[in-house]
């Protein structure tokens, strides 16, 4: 028995590190009055045992390079008694080399988010076939979180991944619920991984590469270097903003960037910062008011 538990624990230990993901779930219902509520705890431990219990890549991963990332669900209505509506959101932050700091690299709310759930039901994946659309969506995102990841170490180093996030997609064509089709809206899950494939936004992804390997992972030893690295990585975006305007990628890109570009650029010299200014009003044109307030001062 004492040989059997040693083997036990060694082999749950290769298990743990062979996980890429360490996400933390929070599934709430603040609007959602009178009902016992303990089924939305339930679903939070299934979450939480399906993203970081599932193996993702053929990659193995120890507990420290596990990937930074949350979820959390905001159950908005409760349609029957075991289907639900509500918001997704999924955030995605990355260490920064030689520092505590960590990046975000996807800060995203996905608005379409309806699902059936019974207390104590297993969350099981099958690549080949839609059965839920809880267990779809969190392998969608689950892909997309790798992706992002992978993008930011490696040239398109996600495109693998991403790919198998566009298989769900796929595969959810005739799904009753929202989010999988194209003409549903142009801001979903369908869209996001389309943009991400396209090749008028292969200059957004050379840009994650650029930004955070040659930007910000030099920045706490040769600062000035890397915040130009940065510079003429989102320099790139100006191509995707003429050909694709306003597109849903870089909607997406600047929501989980645009703090972290005023934060970098505030304190640059002149000459950069009215490049960074000039840069990121084309290209980010929602948040223009924003940056000039933070480099101008008006």
């Amino acid at each position: 028995m004492k040989y059997i538990l040693i083997l036990f624990f060694v082999f749950s230990s290769v298990f743990v590190k062979a996980q890429e993901l360490q996400c933390s779930v929070s599934v709430m219902s603040p609007s959602v009055q009178g009902t016992n509520k303990q089924v939305f705890e339930t679903l939070q431990a299934a979450i939480i045992e399906f993203m970081n219990g599932q193996k993702w890549t053929d990659n193995v991963f120890s507990g420290e390079e596990r990937i930074q990332c949350s979820i959390l669900i905001n159950i908005k209505q409760i349609i029957s008694v075991d289907e639900f509506s509500g918001t997704f959101q999924v955030q995605l932050r990355r260490p920064v080399y030689n520092s505590s700091y960590s990046t975000m690299l996807l800060n995203y709310i996905d608005q379409d988010f309806a699902f059936k759930y019974t207390e104590y039901e297993p969350l099981i994946y099958n690549p080949n076939t839609f059965e839920s659309n809880l267990v779809a969506t969190l392998a969608y995102y689950a892909y997309i979180i790798i992706g992002f990841d992978y993008d930011s170490f490696s040239k398109e180093g996600g495109s693998k991944y991403i790919s198998m996030a566009e298989q769900i997609v796929s595969i959810a064509q005739n799904a009753p619920q929202k989010g999988w089709k194209s003409f549903e809206s142009r801001r979903n899950r369908y869209w996001l991984v389309e943009n991400y494939l396209n090749e008028f936004h292969r200059p957004l992804r050379e840009c994650m590469y650029d930004y955070h390997r040659n930007g910000l992972d030099k920045m706490s030893s040769k600062a000035e270097e890397g915040r130009a690295e940065i510079l003429k990585a989102i320099e790139k975006l100006r191509k995707v903003q003429r050909e694709k305007p306003g597109s849903f990628a870089m909607q997406v890109f600047f929501d989980a960037k645009s703090d972290e570009l005023i934060n970098i650029f505030k304190e640059s010299f002149s000459m950069e910062k009215g490049r960074a200014l000039e840069v990121l009003s084309e290209c980010d044109p929602a948040n223009v008011e924003k940056y000039k307030k933070a480099f101008t001062g008006n």
